[in-house]
């Protein structure tokens, strides 16, 4: 397994852990991985993430998390003529070869999702 897919799975699986207020601990999340079939995860994936979430409400950071979203990624700002170019039928790329709606994630550097 991917290492994205390993951690998205021990990711789900401590969160799971987490509902029903059961302590995130390695055993647990290996048990709730071979219960869901994802039997190729490596151990060391459930116990970095007990280590991390060890001692933590995740239920609290995943509130503060969605509480303060907004205010971390921000409304997307509209050109003053950004209008005008799309009434012109003025589509094009921009010179640099960039799409003028992309956005970078380099505005995400920094940010710690787990507040750990």
């Amino acid at each position: 397994m991917s290492i994205s897919k390993a951690e998205q799975a021990v990711a789900y699986a401590a969160l799971i852990l987490a509902d029903d207020s059961i302590a995130i601990t390695p055993e647990k999340l290996q048990v709730i991985l071979k219960a869901a079939g994802i039997e190729d995860v490596e151990t060391i994936w459930t116990t970095l993430f007990a280590k991390a979430l060890e001692g933590k409400d995740v239920k609290d950071i995943l509130t503060k998390v969605a509480a303060t979203a907004p205010a971390v990624v921000g409304a997307p700002v509209e050109k003053p003529n950004e209008k005008d170019d799309e009434k012109a039928g003025d589509g094009e790329k921009e010179k640099d070869g960039g799409d003028a709606g992309e956005e970078s994630d380099d505005d995400l550097i920094g940010i710690d999702l787990f507040g750990l």
